[in-house]
């Protein structure tokens, strides 16, 4: 069965081709997630030979020493400023087996088939291989999305990306055959002045709507959503926003992984073990 299209392809090409040039200047959600990915790498006491940095960006991501890197990108732009290949997370150019290691960061909340991309990213990796990605899942932007909901009250629209919350990642990781899923989330938050700011933030990270029935953004609902925003500020006229970050660590099976023990081979009973001493 093929997945439904909810993202415009040829928009998100074009976005990404737009901001690639100013990316570094709002490209603080996808540090913080690279940073939670390296951290995670740290703790893996095993070496990387090939590397695949899924949804590049500015190739900003660095690969362990001595391992040889590929990057994608969605936008030709960033693949070219990367030195990578176009194309996108869902319609992967590379063999089976191919890499010991994929990070993605950033880019699988706007994908139109994620469980067919983590299926993918399985498929390409080696056994034993690792993948570590990162995405803003549900809670993000719940402050603009609460000004949105007062600015259209009246007569609401399809504003905000579908949001998949920590619990779903983790069963997409293994509906897609990884062993050892993780799925883990980390809040980022951040204040801002007006919300302008936070507009200016999101165009300039390729987080703008993308959906296909998506419509524009009149200057009336922009200027009661601004009210809005300004009316949630603290004391210092800041309004506090949030964006939740979902990691995941999935591992391509192999034999030599460690394995679930057998159904019923438990020498002891549950009841054995929790009774009190004496």
């Amino acid at each position: 069965m093929t997945a439904p299209e909810i993202f415009d392809r040829k928009a998100r090409r074009t976005r990404r081709d737009r901001i690639a040039p100013g990316f570094a200047a709002h490209d603080f959600v996808r540090a913080a997630m690279l940073d939670g990915i390296h951290e995670r790498l740290a703790s893996v006491k095993r070496s990387f030979h090939d590397v695949l940095d899924l949804g590049s960006f500015d190739g900003s991501f660095q690969p362990p020493a001595g391992a040889r890197i590929a990057r994608l990108d969605a936008g030709h732009g960033f693949a070219r400023q990367a030195g990578g290949v176009q194309a996108d997370e869902d319609r992967l150019p590379f063999a089976d087996h191919s890499f010991d290691l994929v990070v993605s960061a950033g880019v699988l909340d706007q994908v139109n088939d994620v469980p067919g991309a983590l299926s993918l990213i399985r498929r390409i990796l080696r056994p034993d291989g690792l993948f570590l990605g990162a995405f803003l899942g549900a809670g993000s932007l719940a402050t603009l999305r609460s000004a949105m909901r007062s600015a259209e009250a009246e007569r609401p629209v399809a504003r905000f990306h579908p949001q998949i919350d920590v619990r779903s990642a983790g069963d997409l990781l293994m509906r897609a055959g990884f062993a050892l899923p993780v799925a883990d989330a980390e809040p980022l938050r951040v204040r801002y002045g007006n919300v302008g700011r936070l507009f200016d933030d999101l165009r300039g990270m390729a987080g703008t709507n993308l959906l296909i029935d998506r419509q524009p953004l009149g200057a009336a609902t922009v200027a009661r959503s601004a009210a809005a925003f300004a009316d949630l500020a603290d004391a210092d006229g800041r309004t506090a926003e949030r964006f939740e970050i979902i990691f995941l660590t999935g591992w391509a099976p192999s034999p030599d992984q460690p394995q679930p023990a057998r159904r019923g081979s438990a020498t002891a009973s549950l009841a054995a073990t929790l009774r009190p001493p004496g």
